[in-house]
């Protein structure tokens, strides 16, 4: 396993980093989990990512009880706070009522005193941002966080947090985005800024919401995933599952074969490739299917084999940095 500062910080992070997004507590129950955590930390993986509202909460229930008798010391724990958790109207957002409530519900839920890395979801835009990051200076002279992160924000937001986060006397280390082959939205404004205030990426969804393991095809999708059809054929909702992107895809595995990984090895050594990636975030329904994510670690691109990806991919590839993910109103 490869270790990478996170941001300008002190503290390193696995370059590979398991989160739990639509697994723990929505397919993946907690023996199932509590077996891809320990395959985790025997691969060297160190860094676990979650949020207060996956699995409506228990996602973090999940992982705490799967990390538990765990040396804290020896793990980063990454969690965040914005979208919904009950039914009130202040159960969501990042109001000063939330944040604090938000970060006590998470620590009871992952049965710690503190995460590593509190970061905000998303951007609020019913709230000051100096509201939001008093909170999340006071939870970090609290010592209920180490650091501060965002995901999802522009670069806009980022640099008016950072400079907030500054005058506080805190650390916005990371930035948490969609980055893959496919969605490189942040290449030409988030990660120059955040090269110069400090700060890195925490990647979510590095295969494409699984595309990018080769296993969908315009004609053929594995039954029972979360892109198949009630008749068997393709979900073409989602911006990923339409064919001319999966009729790209299949032109990546001669080049992967060529150089013996599997397709999804490929693609997370793409995304930690970016000089500004601290670590990759991996889901896992099986311990087995970390085992190739994290050789991604060892497989280093030359320029070559990044030409001959951006040739496969063509014009699929989306790059408008207007499509970070950003919500206008509280959802």
């Amino acid at each position: 396993m490869e270790y990478r500062k996170l941001g300008n910080s002190g503290m390193y992070v696995s370059a590979i980093a398991l989160g739990n997004w639509a697994t723990h507590g929505e397919t993946v129950d907690q023996d199932l989990a509590t077996a891809c955590v320990s395959r985790a930390l025997d691969l060297g993986i160190t860094t676990f990512d979650t949020a207060d509202a996956y699995a409506g909460t228990k996602a973090e229930t999940i992982l705490g009880q799967a990390l538990k008798g765990v040396r804290r010391e020896g793990i980063e724990v990454m969690t965040k706070a914005y979208f919904p958790t009950g039914t009130g109207k202040n159960d969501r957002g990042l109001s000063r009522k939330h944040i604090m409530e938000s970060i006590n519900g998470s620590l009871r839920r992952l049965q710690m005193d503190y995460v590593d890395v509190y970061q905000a979801h998303r951007y609020d835009y019913e709230t000051p941002l100096e509201e939001t990051m008093g909170a999340f200076a006071d939870i970090v002279r609290a010592g209920k966080a180490h650091y501060i992160g965002v995901s999802e924000w522009t670069v806009a937001e980022i640099r008016a947090g950072a400079a907030l986060a500054a005058g506080l006397g805190i650390r916005l280390v990371s930035s948490q985005p969609q980055y893959n082959m496919l969605w490189r939205v942040i290449e030409s404004e988030v990660v120059p800024a955040c090269e110069e205030l400090g700060i890195t990426q925490v990647c979510w969804s590095p295969l494409a919401q699984g595309v990018l393991t080769g296993k969908y095809g315009a004609s053929s999708v594995p039954a029972g995933s979360r892109f198949s059809a009630d008749g068997g054929g393709l979900k073409t909702e989602h911006k990923f599952m339409q064919p001319e992107v999966l009729e790209r895809v299949e032109k990546l595995k001669p080049i992967a074969a060529d150089l013996g990984v599997p397709l999804a090895t490929l693609a997370v050594a793409w995304v930690l490739a970016n000089g500004n990636v601290s670590a990759a975030i991996v889901g896992a329904s099986r311990p087995e299917q970390l085992d190739d994510t994290v050789k991604a670690t060892d497989l280093v691109l030359d320029h070559e084999t990044l030409e001959l990806i951006d040739g496969a991919l063509g014009d699929v590839v989306e790059r408008d940095p207007a499509k970070v993910e950003s919500f206008l109103q509280r959802v």
